[in-house]
Formats: structure tokens, C-alpha cells, sequence
């Protein structure tokens, strides 16, 4: 995979610990990739980066305590292109497992948790999460598309 060479454009939004927060990180993520367009490096899926921000985010209401607010971290980077997406919140303890799960484990098709994480490591090229100062960030990277190859909107 080639190597980044730094964010092109990059975001720091503190969002309410309410269930609020999913729409409006979702509409935070569709305007600044379709909308503020700061380089010419080619942009991830638009879909897929809310879809998975949405997911960072729920997780974060519904597992954290609700000490401080929810930030959301965007950088759009410059090359190879593509976006990194992180969601700070404060609980030190890590989320659910992010490796890639047992192919041979079976799945419960009534269980009404655990996807999220199961679309982020399915969906992205790359996650994880790390400690910070006042708990910790839970992070995904996307691919840049070029401009050929996105789905032209209607």
C-alpha cells in the first residue's frame, strides 16, 4: 500500500453524547466529501464513510458513560488520497474485537449487536483503536476512489 504523505484537509467536531450525534456526524461526513473538495487526491466512498462513522459514533453513545462530548476527527489525505475517520470518547477500555473474525466461527443471524464493528473491518482498509489523554480513539481508513470510478450522484 503506498504510504500517505499527510492529511490534505483535516476537521476536530465535538458532537453532544446523545443519539443526535449519528445524523449529524453522518451529514458532517457527506459535506466535507462531497461538498469541500480541497485537493485533487482522489475521495473515498461517500456512502461507506458515513456508514461507518454512523457506526464509530453509535458505538460511542451507547457504550460510554457520557463523560464530555463525542469528537470527530476527519482528514482527508493527500496522497494516496482516501480519509481517515476516528471517534474520541472517554472510556479507556478498548471496543470489541477489530481483527478480521474466524471464517469458520458461525454467525447468529438474530443477534441484534456486534455488526458495527463487523462493517468496519469488512468496509475498511484499515482500523483499529489507540489510548488518548482522556480515553480513546476508535478509527477507520478509507481508500480514495477516483473520480472515474465513483457512482455519479442523479
Amino acid at each position: 500500500m503506498p504510504e500517505a504523505t499527510g492529511p490534505a484537509a483535516s476537521w476536530r467536531i465535538h458532537l453532544p453524547h446523545t443519539t443526535a450525534a449519528v445524523p449529524i456526524a453522518r451529514a458532517l461526513i457527506r459535506t466535507a466529501l462531497n461538498d469541500i473538495v480541497p485537493t485533487a487526491a482522489p475521495l473515498p466512498d461517500g456512502d461507506t464513510a458515513e456508514l461507518l462513522t454512523a457506526e464509530l459514533v453509535a458505538n460511542a453513545v451507547e457504550h460510554t458513560a457520557g463523560r464530555g462530548p463525542i469528537e470527530l476527527v476527519v482528514e482527508l489525505l493527500a496522497a494516496p488520497g482516501g480519509c481517515q475517520i476516528e471517534v474520541h470518547d472517554s472510556e479507556p477500555a478498548g471496543p470489541g474485537e477489530l481483527a478480521l473474525p474466524d471464517p469458520d466461527a458461525e454467525v447468529d443471524p438474530w443477534q441484534e449487536h456486534g455488526r458495527g464493528l463487523l462493517l468496519i473491518r469488512a468496509l475498511s482498509s484499515d482500523c483499529g483503536h489507540r489510548p488518548t489523554p482522556h480515553g480513546k480513539a476508535v478509527w477507520f481508513t478509507l481508500p480514495g476512489i477516483p473520480a472515474q470510478r465513483r457512482r455519479e450522484e442523479p
